[in-house]
């Protein structure tokens, strides 16, 4: 049954008469004429009362009236409320994003804002590379993208044509180690010949590890690392290097409580420390109204600059 056979019924009950429903709902009386006799046929019954004039509703029309207002009236409001979940969808961002901005950087970003955007975790990009990200921000799959971006930056960056960014913040990965019975590092940091040391590192087409690598080769006399284990995710990295493995390299948002306790302590000092960017990517001349809100409220916080 059609849903315009139950809007052509209605009609014909309000005006009782089969010429004026015909032309409130648009079409030739006989057209009109053999839509109420098919659902008369579908319904089984007759519906109404054409001996009459003005047309009166029989028993069965009378009840088969209430439920055809009934359902058109559900559906009228359902309509209307899908339109608003597509309306809202519209307006929202999706975001891509490591696990450890969504949850460590995230929120207090967000808390900033007296109206925070509209945006959306897209959570299965939480276990991608930074590559990755950036190839789902070119075809639509993504709104934005939040990473992080070495300070200094180096060969096999991944592509951004097309793209500007915004510089949220800044970070810098610190070396930590699980403390031995006096409270001093495990494993510590030091210029000069010695054993190489165990290290819990980032997955090596990662821009992470890229720039740990690179800020590695400043430092003169850095030692050697036995590579034990290789992560995407920054919290295996911090619950491997927790267990007592080896030393590894976290964002500082990740590990400050971790560090105030004491559970784990500083591998070396601050010349290890490797200064990184909080960035958000945007395609650019995208026009998505929630997107260009967006950039334009994050224009006095960060310059807005064309990716290379």
């Amino acid at each position: 049954m059609e849903l315009r056979w139950l809007e052509d019924f209605i009609v014909l009950a309000r005006t009782q008469h089969f010429s004026r429903a015909a032309e409130e709902q648009n079409v030739t009386q006989p057209t009109f004429s053999r839509r109420i006799k098919l659902l008369e046929e579908g319904m089984g019954t007759t519906l109404v009362n054409r001996q009459t004039l003005p047309l009166t509703l029989t028993p069965a029309g009378e009840e088969f009236l209430a439920l055809s207002l009934e359902v058109t009236r559900r559906v009228a409001a359902t309509r209307q409320r899908l339109s608003q979940l597509a309306e809202e969808q519209a307006s929202q961002l999706r975001l891509a994003a490591p696990q450890s901005l969504l949850a460590h950087f995230l929120p207090a970003w967000l808390a900033r804002f007296t109206t925070p955007p509209p945006l959306t975790p897209y959570l299965r990009a939480t276990g991608w590379l930074a590559s990755d990200f950036f190839e789902a921000l070119a075809r639509d799959e993504c709104d934005l993208v939040l990473t992080y971006w070495p300070r200094v930056e180096g060969p096999q960056m991944p592509e951004t044509d097309g793209l500007e960014h915004r510089c949220l913040a800044t970070e810098r990965l610190v070396p930590v180690s699980l403390p031995d019975p006096d409270g001093r590092p495990r494993f510590v940091l030091e210029t000069g010949p010695r054993a190489s040391l165990p290290l819990i590192a980032y997955h090596p087409r990662g821009l992470t590890d890229m720039a740990l690598r690179r800020h590695l080769e400043g430092i003169p006399g850095a030692p050697d690392f036995r590579v034990l284990h290789e992560s995407i995710q920054s919290g295996n990295i911090r619950e491997l290097v927790g267990l007592g493995y080896g030393l590894g390299w976290l964002p500082e948002r990740v590990v400050r409580e971790t560090l105030e306790a004491g559970t784990l302590v500083r591998a070396g000092d601050a010349r290890w420390d490797v200064p990184l960017e909080i960035r958000l990517y945007r395609r650019q001349e995208v026009g998505q109204p929630a997107i260009e809100a967006l950039w334009e409220s994050l224009a006095t916080h960060g310059e807005s600059r064309r990716a290379r």
